[in-house]
């Protein structure tokens, strides 16, 4: 018991801290149960096996194919496009087209999904967008109480419940306490975030998105401009940018080549780094970023005269023609997270410069290139507009363009399948809401993954394995075999008859608060999976030792672990609008825990009286 105890309290710091991956922790944590004793390897090795890990991974399938055919989209579009410029209309409608979608796909990528399309309408009505994107996350997590694969806490206690003895749960046995929470949620979330959310209006040229003068004061590119004009005795004379290979050579960023004809009218052109393949002539003028001491190196290792902005273009502002500059939002399931800008490959594939990224409040602009991408960061890039065009070939997997949110909601992918792909999700539901079909939920699943593979709704194997979060996979498997090593210690047995001792006599609704109330709070440290799969075991032995109706008790576990709101870290889509929104912490507790206590306080009375 006791190296079962500080396994878990290790697991726990880890999870915390973040400062290891949480599915690296979770086998870590499954290998020392298995070195110390406390599990044998088949033991430990079970949750792999596991229908729950199983149906998980056939499900990030299915929403896989739902996403690149565009369905989701599609549906979310046309039920938005309703609200007309309405403001309570537009929230209502995002509030509910957001939760239905959600209780099919994972919370992620709906929000994911619906996020560019929030911009967009927001900015139509002449919103600002924050008012809109932590109601939308929140939304998402609402849904996924509606059905059984609406999130993974549902699939947990539902295992729980099986292997007690009970009946299984059915496909739809959680919407009525989704649509509680959906309708409280909307009822609260609509006030808090008209107070609290910067509801502002919007001004009309931020509708499409924000100006290239507006990004290039906020990322401060301005700060740092320099003007070198070409002499006749630069070595520059004759190469092009990409020979010389400026940004690796000087650590300076080459924005722009202008170039005056030989009337005298400028003709604006600018050149990126990677993609320079112009030679450049006496004259030139280059506008470059970096500090003074990279810039004065720079001009006089290669013989430049710095001029003052004035005389080219009349002004002291940078402009563009036919480049521009846009902002991408990484998200999390991106290739991108952990790789330094270097390695991004956006200056090599797609002939674009990174000017800086946006990480929560901070902006980072010097050395870059070493610079490493993190889920949710947002990324300036700069170049042709041709060229950023190119980017929405890998949105909704990779990013989302925030500078062209109209374009990017509009775009759909493979829609000719999307009929097929709504047919399939059909017979998924179908087959798994009604208990006369005999075939089990983990079955009816794995149908439909390999069904919107050979109809063609996901392109090929090798991208229906991209679609899954192998991350969550190898987390869940790893960590269900902890409930194991706390029955089999005892360790369960001591806590939940510890509650019981507390609440005995008193009555289900206190057993239920205590439950609800650990949950809550281990899930504002700790992943809604992981708090589920450590307090479905300990919740089911206090109900068994108190004589009650252990479903209940565990539904309070799963809408504890869902419903956790105050928090930009205790779920991803808090995370992912976080940015997006310009979130700070204190305002998912000003919005998320009002929101969270409300619908706990609803939750308790509600399964207290079940019980």
């Amino acid at each position: 018991m006791t190296a079962t105890l500080i396994i878990l309290a290790l697991s726990a710091i880890l999870f915390v801290s973040g400062k290891m991956r949480s599915d690296l922790v979770a086998v870590c944590s499954a290998l020392a149960l298995v070195l110390t004793g406390v599990l044998t390897p088949e033991e430990a090795l079970a949750g792999f096996s596991s229908p729950i890990v199983i149906m998980m991974t056939g499900l990030f399938v299915v929403g896989g194919g739902i996403f690149s055919t565009g369905l989701a989209k599609r549906i979310g579009t046309g039920i938005l496009g309703l609200a007309g410029t309405s403001e309570t209309r537009l929230f209502i409608l995002l509030m509910l087209t957001t939760a239905v979608v959600g209780a099919f796909v994972s919370n992620t990528g709906t929000v994911a999904l619906m996020l560019p399309i929030v911009v967009s309408m927001a900015r139509g009505a002449g919103l600002s967008p924050s008012r809109f994107l932590m109601p939308l996350a929140f939304a998402g997590s609402m849904g996924g109480m509606l059905t059984l694969i609406g999130t993974p806490p549902n699939l947990i206690v539902r295992d729980a419940l099986v292997g007690a003895g009970y009946a299984p749960l059915g496909f739809f046995s959680f919407t009525p306490i989704g649509i509680v929470c959906i309708v409280v949620g909307t009822v609260l979330l609509l006030p808090l975030s008209r107070r609290f959310l910067k509801g502002r209006i919007a001004s009309a040229s931020t509708r499409s998105g924000k100006s290239l003068q507006q990004l290039t004061e906020e990322y401060k590119l301005a700060q740092d401009l320099h003007c070198l004009q070409i002499s006749e005795n630069s070595s520059m004379v004759g190469h092009t940018l990409k020979e010389l290979d400026v940004r690796r050579h000087y650590g300076i960023t080459i924005l722009e080549v202008r170039r005056s004809s030989l009337q005298g009218r400028a003709l604006r052109k600018l050149e990126q780094f990677a993609m320079g393949n112009e030679r450049l002539i006496v004259g030139d003028v280059l506008y470059a970023t970096g500090t003074v001491e990279q810039i004065d190196h720079f001009a006089s290792e290669l013989q430049l005269s710095e001029v003052e902005t004035s005389r080219n273009e009349g002004g002291g502002t940078l402009n563009f023609y036919d480049v521009g500059m846009a902002e991408i939002l990484v998200l999390p399931a991106s290739t991108l997270v952990g790789q330094t800008v270097e390695q991004t490959g956006f200056r090599s594939t797609y002939g674009l410069n990174v000017l800086g990224i946006r990480r929560h409040t901070t902006y980072l602009l010097d050395d870059l290139k070493d610079q490493r991408i993190h889920a949710s960061d947002i990324v300036l890039v700069q170049g042709r507009w041709s060229n950023i065009t190119k980017l929405n070939g890998r949105d909704g997997q990779e990013w989302v363009i925030l500078g062209q949110p109209l374009e990017q909601a509009a775009k759909v992918t493979l829609d000719y399948k999307a009929p097929l792909a709504a047919l399939i999700m059909v017979l998924m539901v179908v087959l798994m809401a009604f208990d006369f079909i005999p075939i089990a939920p983990v079955t009816a699943v794995m149908i439909a993954a390999v069904a919107m593979i050979f109809t063609g709704c996901l392109r090929s194997v090798e991208a229906a394995l991209k679609t899954i979060n192998w991350e969550s996979i190898i987390l869940f498997g790893a960590m269900l075999p902890m409930s194991t090593a706390l029955e089999k210690t005892g360790l369960s047995q001591l806590i939940s008859q510890s509650l019981v001792d507390v609440v005995g006599g008193h009555g289900g609704m206190l057993l239920i608060a205590c439950v609800y109330v650990a949950t809550s709070l281990m899930t504002f440290f700790i992943s809604n999976t992981v708090t589920a799969v450590l307090m479905a075991p300990i919740a089911l032995q206090a109900a068994q030792a108190e004589g009650l109706n252990a479903v209940p008790v565990l539904l309070a576990v799963t809408v504890a672990a869902s419903m956790c709101f105050a928090s930009p870290f205790s779920t991803p889509p808090n995370a992912l609008v976080m940015s997006a929104g310009g979130y700070k912490p204190i305002d998912y507790i000003k919005v998320g825990l009002p929101l969270q206590v409300v619908i706990g306080i609803v939750m308790v009375v509600g399964l207290g009286l079940w019980a």
